[in-house]
C-alpha cells in the first residue's frame, strides 16, 4: 500500500462528513430550518477562522494559550520522567507511594481550579492546572517503564560495572521510551483539554476566553472556528510527537513500524 491510498484512506471519512455537513446546513437554510443559525455551513465556519487565525487575536489570544500548555505539559513531562525512572528503579518506593498517587491521579484536574484560583489568582491558575493534570500520565508510564528493563540489560550492565548515570542514561531511559512516549501522547491531550477548561473559568487571555466571549456574543460561527482551531491543534501536536517518537525509537525496528503506521494512519 503506498502513501497516497494511505492518505486517502485517512481523509476521506472526513471528507464526506464535512461535505454532507455543509449540505445538510445549506439545505436546512434554505428549508429555514429554526436551529440552522447554530450550526453554520464549514464554508462560512473556514471564512471565519481565517479571519480570525491571522488577525491580532493569534498574538492575543492563541500564542499565550498555546504557551501556557506546552510550557505546562513540558514541565509535567520532566517532572514525570525524573521522578518515575527513580521511583521505577526504587524496590520498595511504590509500595509506599502506590496508594497516594492513584488518590491524586483519581481526582479530575477540572475540580482543582477553585482552589488554584484561591492559590495563585484568576489569571495565574491555568499553568498549574495543566501540569497536575499532565504529569501523572508520564509518571506512571515512566514507573511501568523504568520496571520492565530486561534482566538480561541488567546482568550486562552490572558485568561492565557501568556508574549510576551511565545505567540511568544508558539502560534505564532507553528501555523506558516507548512507554515515556506513550504518557507524552495522553498528557499532550489533557494538556490541551485543561488548557481550554481553565481559560473557559477565568482568563484575560486565550482560546477558551475567546470561546465564551463569542457564545456571550452570540456568533455560532465564531465559536465553531475556534473549535475547530482546537481540533487542529490537537492534531497537529500528536503528528509532531509521533514522528520524534518514530526517530527516538528507530532503534526499536517493532516500534518504529508501529509508530510510522500511527503518523501515517496506515
Amino acid at each position: 500500500m503506498n502513501r497516497l491510498t494511505r492518505t486517502a484512506q485517512r481523509w476521506v471519512v472526513f471528507v464526506v462528513a464535512v461535505g454532507l455537513w455543509e449540505l445538510l446546513t445549506q439545505l436546512a437554510r434554505t428549508a429555514e430550518a429554526p436551529k440552522s443559525f447554530f450550526f453554520p455551513p464549514p464554508s462560512e465556519i473556514a471564512v471565519t477562522a481565517v479571519d480570525l487565525w491571522i488577525s491580532p487575536a493569534f498574538g492575543e489570544h492563541i500564542v499565550p494559550g498555546v504557551g501556557r500548555m506546552l510550557a505546562g505539559w513540558a514541565l509535567a513531562g520532566v517532572i514525570g520522567i525524573a521522578l518515575g525512572i527513580l521511583l521505577g528503579r526504587s524496590r520498595g518506593a511504590m509500595a509506599y507511594l502506590g496508594a497516594l498517587f492513584n488518590f491524586l491521579r483519581s481526582i479530575p484536574p477540572p475540580l482543582l481550579v477553585p482552589f488554584f484560583v484561591a492559590a495563585v489568582g484568576t489569571t495565574n491558575m491555568q499553568f498549574p492546572t495543566i501540569v497536575f493534570g499532565a504529569i501523572w500520565p508520564v509518571l506512571l508510564n515512566t514507573v511501568d517503564g523504568a520496571r520492565g528493563v530486561d534482566a538480561t540489560k541488567v546482568e550486562t550492565a552490572r558485568v561492565f560495572r557501568l556508574s549510576r548515570t551511565q545505567w540511568t542514561l544508558g539502560v534505564v531511559l532507553p528501555s523506558a521510551l516507548p512507554k515515556i512516549f506513550a504518557g507524552l501522547r495522553l498528557s499532550l491531550s489533557i494538556a490541551l483539554i485543561l488548557m481550554v477548561i481553565s481559560e473557559l473559568i477565568g482568563s484575560a487571555n486565550g482560546i477558551g476566553n475567546q470561546l465564551v466571549r463569542a457564545q456571550r456574543d452570540y456568533e455560532p460561527t465564531a465559536m465553531w472556528a475556534w473549535i475547530v482551531l482546537l481540533g487542529v491543534l490537537g492534531y497537529l501536536f500528536n503528528t509532531l510527537l509521533l514522528v520524534l517518537e518514530r526517530r527516538a525509537l528507530a532503534w526499536q525496528p517493532r516500534h518504529s513500524l508501529e509508530a510510522q503506521a500511527l503518523a501515517t494512519g496506515g
